[in-house]
């Protein structure tokens, strides 16, 4: 656990901000218990717990965030939203700001902005094999590729890398996100803003008079965004998008669920890439152990009971959570001729299952215990993300 000294609110602020920034963290969340303010940080997508801090002196780091927020420091019965930033000597680091009312006090959580990195293509965790496919779908005139996954799994990250892969000396790149999480050179970035009816739909219809050669739409969350997405794939667009859900059969129901024609769904979309991220095994303190029972997938055996496998530990340099960063891992579907026709037909879910079966297409889950196979990361933690 590590330690806040406690001092005034600047300094206090100051250190936690430190503290977050040196761990790689997302997020801070600064949460009132009766008797403290309970200091929490998000690192690999798991919070972990600093020292907490006198109720006093973190009533005042509250009041502070607020104050540089620009918030209302009155108004403690009503969320509020702000942005800020933090000095710490030559680097400035900006955070979003968010308050919540609750028994205890109101809760902060500041998201870490200047903390967002691209990830390179090479590095997402892709295999050799899924990197060529993909190299060469990103490289086509014309298409839509969507990414799916829960929230925090790497989609929009993945996207960045994916443009990264694109010349755009003589291509024309447009996005739309909602928010812009890192501002990419050579690229034209628009950010959505529902208050002034800056919705994704209004913008992509405003991106196909750009003369865009690559879209890159955030998120499809409306079936008027998906239809118009679609449509500018079919028409000369390469189209890039994600979506919420879970495997790549239900990405491709979503599409059709949120109206689209079925038919413009199987002529328009190249692929589906299906995403989850682990936690990697911190190399400093990575400990091997034999495997207590078979490792399966469906009727595979991937791991006999006695292969070595990594287990966490815990150390000063992983914050004692026994990992340190984490790589993805995907299950990527190009469609072809048969499951395009499945697509125009709207089949069933088995139908879709039996063809990745006689195909041997690698689940999300295999790929996972293939890094633990190689001693990357955890059984646990791919059981963690994977069904």
């Amino acid at each position: 656990m590590s330690k806040l000294v406690e001092g005034d609110a600047v300094k206090l602020l100051d250190q936690i901000v430190r503290l977050a920034v040196s761990h790689r963290a997302s997020d801070i969340h600064l949460e009132p218990k009766h008797d403290r303010l309970q200091v929490r940080v998000r690192v690999d997508g798991a919070l972990v717990e600093v020292q907490g801090i006198e109720s006093a002196a973190g009533a005042q780091v509250v009041s502070r965030v607020k104050v540089l927020a620009k918030m209302d420091i009155a108004e403690r019965r009503l969320p509020q939203d702000g942005q800020i930033a933090v000095e710490l000597g030559t680097s400035r680091v900006s955070m979003r700001a968010s308050t919540f009312p609750s028994a205890q006090g109101e809760k902060v959580v500041l998201r870490i902005l200047s903390g967002a990195q691209l990830h390179p293509f090479a590095n997402l965790g892709l295999d050799p094999k899924d990197q060529q496919l993909l190299r060469d779908i990103i490289q086509r005139p014309q298409g839509f590729l969507v990414t799916s996954g829960p929230t925090g799994s790497g989609k929009t990250s993945t996207l960045y890398a994916f443009l990264e892969l694109i010349d755009t000396s003589d291509v024309n790149v447009v996005t739309l996100e909602d928010p812009i999480e890192v501002e990419l050179y050579g690229i034209t970035q628009g950010q959505v803003n529902t208050r002034t009816g800056f919705t994704f739909a209004a913008g992509l219809r405003s991106i196909l008079r750009q003369d865009p050669d690559v879209i890159l739409v955030g998120e499809m969350r409306d079936s008027e965004t998906a239809a118009i997405a679609m449509q500018a794939a079919l028409t000369g667009h390469f189209v890039l998008s994600t979506l919420n859900t879970s495997d790549t059969v239900e990405t491709v129901a979503r599409l059709v669920d949120l109206g689209v024609e079925p038919w413009i769904v199987a002529n328009a979309l190249s692929a589906v890439i299906v995403q989850r991220l682990v936690r990697v095994v911190c190399h400093h303190c990575i400990k091997m152990v034999p495997l207590e029972s078979e490792l399966w997938d469906g009727d595979d055996l991937l791991l006999p009971q006695g292969s070595m496998v990594a287990r966490p530990q815990g150390c000063p340099q992983c914050m004692r959570t026994g990992y340190r960063g984490r790589t993805g891992i995907f299950e990527v579907l190009e469609l072809d001729d048969e499951l395009r026709d499945l697509v125009k037909a709207k089949a069933s879910t088995r139908a879709y299952r039996e063809i990745f079966t006689r195909r041997k297409i690698r689940s999300l889950r295999r790929a996972g215990f293939e890094k633990v196979q190689s001693g990357l990361t955890t059984v646990d933690e791919v059981k963690r993300v994977t069904v």
